[in-house]
């Protein structure tokens, strides 16, 4: 049995938490700021709940002593403070972080560690870039790696076609921080909320545009090898359009507040979800001008006997499933880690990381 730290007892933590008890094999502890978030938690013998600080450092950093590994589920403003304190206790640390700014602190805090630093465990960036990998690897000579990724809901039924499925925080974060791209073969960063492009996908017609921190540190990794790479989230027509307006017409974006007032009391959260994941990669094989393509969606469902929604079962068995890598080896144990370094056939015959697989989910519901 590991001995596992989970920050934040939000609908991530508290997921990830109930998939590594159900294993059997790890003991959770879930911390948060607010007792009422613990107490929502799954009732289970390897799951138990502290209230914490986590801007606290020193007081985090006496909890983590001894563990294997923590895990943040905490705003993105806020785990840079967790990563701090993994380094202190010499403990393993993963996040589920999308912010960029976030991300080069951990790997600041990584050098010389003899632990290992794992950001950006989630969907995306995350398993997208564990794909996008993947699909390079197959090429002699690489030309285009365009990433797609969306959570929507599976019945849109309001004017943005959209619900809350996860951190309203986050979300307002990728729609106005800079976006990382390579473009004719130059690291660049791009403005958010633009180059909207439409694609269908099984009849269904989706619209994509730049958003921040979905292409992850796999823009630096092959930086110099590819001539175009970008991340754009994708939204059914129409979103794009009432969102910059919001933004830039109503100056929202210099006003998070009101914008995050608006969304939450606007936008009804939704159980009934559905994550699209579109990568292509073009290049050339043995002399030929060639394209890959992994397109996947992923459903709501029952999972660890509970009901989630598909962005908490691909975000948090993407955490789980690198936790599991972590501890079975097959990752480096020190230093700076990145998504792009696990394999994706590793991650795909984990017991966590079988959600992204619809036939393993098929096979394993018709047991």
């Amino acid at each position: 049995m590991k001995d596992i730290m989970v920050i934040g007892a939000g609908k991530i933590g508290g997921a990830i938490a109930l998939m590594l008890a159900e294993t059997g094999n790890y003991n959770v502890v879930v911390t948060d700021r607010d007792q009422a978030q613990i107490n929502k938690l799954d009732k289970h013998p390897a799951i138990s709940g502290k209230v914490v600080d986590i801007t606290d450092i020193g007081a985090l950093v006496v909890m983590l002593r001894g563990k294997f590994a923590v895990l943040s589920a905490a705003p993105f403003n806020l785990t840079g403070k967790v990563a701090e304190a993994a380094l202190e206790a010499s403990v393993h640390y993963l996040d589920l972080t999308e912010d960029v700014a976030t991300t080069k602190k951990v790997e600041e805090l990584s050098e010389g560690a003899d632990v290992a630093f794992i950001p950006q465990c989630g969907l995306a960036p995350g398993f997208i870039s564990i794909v996008a990998n993947d699909l390079a690897k197959r090429f002699d000579t690489l030309d285009s790696v365009r990433m797609r990724v969306g959570a929507l809901p599976q019945y849109p039924s309001n004017a943005l076609n959209y619900n809350l499925t996860w951190s309203t925080d986050g979300l307002i974060n990728e729609y106005i921080e800079p976006c990382e791209a390579i473009v004719e073969g130059k690291f660049i960063t791009v403005p958010a909320m633009e180059e909207r492009e439409e694609f269908s996908l099984d009849g269904v017609t989706y619209e994509a545009f730049n958003t921040s921190g979905g292409l992850g540190t796999l823009a630096k990794t092959l930086e110099g090898r590819v001539r175009t790479m970008n991340y754009r989230t994708i939204r059914y027509p129409g979103h794009q359009a009432i969102i910059k307006a919001l933004l830039n017409d109503f100056n929202l974006k210099n006003r998070r507040d009101v914008l995050k007032d608006l969304f939450e009391n606007a936008l009804p959260a939704t159980m009934q979800d559905v994550v699209v994941i579109f990568v292509t990669v073009c290049g050339w094989k043995e002399g030929r001008y060639m394209q890959e393509t992994y397109a996947n969606k992923v459903y709501s469902g029952v999972v660890a006997g509970k009901t989630m929604s598909a962005i908490q079962i691909t975000t948090a068995a993407g955490i789980t499933t690198v936790l599991d890598l972590l501890a079975d080896g097959k990752l480096p144990q020190k230093g700076f880690v990145r998504q792009e370094e696990v394999a994706l056939a590793d991650f795909l015959n984990n017991r966590f990381g079988q959600v992204y697989d619809p036939e393993a989910m098929r096979l394993k519901k018709a047991v």
